[in-house]
């Protein structure tokens, strides 16, 4: 959309050149010559100005729209990325209390394990 505002406004800049550049009311564009009376002079002036406010809307739209989606596309990583931290966190917190817990059971199992061994492999 931008790209099709920004090619109206240039053709719109054109036709003023073109205006401006020539001494009489007589154009030729694309090999073609046209004299215009001051009604029809009028009407393209208004035609170029429509042209020109089309395209100018469009290039607004389309910045907006794009900064809009640039918008959620950071607050989208932001979120992601807060996400990846509390889920790091978590995993953090989990390695610890497995941690922990394999200590007070390696603990808790070398006392029980000599318990085993002293009662010798006749017993279950």
């Amino acid at each position: 959309m931008i790209l099709l505002g920004l090619l109206l406004v240039l053709l719109a800049v054109g036709a003023v050149a073109l205006v401006l550049t020539e001494e009489t009311s007589r154009y030729i564009l694309f090999g073609y010559t046209f004299e215009l009376n001051h009604l029809e002079m009028f009407l393209a002036g208004a035609a170029t100005a429509v042209v020109l406010v089309l395209g100018l809307w469009m290039l607004g739209s389309g910045s907006r729209r794009t900064a809009r989606q640039r918008r959620r596309l950071r607050s989208a990583r932001a979120e992601a990325s807060s996400r990846a931290a509390r889920l790091e966190d978590e995993k953090r917190d989990l390695e610890r209390q497995l941690e922990r817990e394999r200590t007070s059971t390696s603990a808790s199992t070398s006392t029980s394990g000599d318990r085993l061994v002293a009662r010798g492999p006749d017993n279950p």
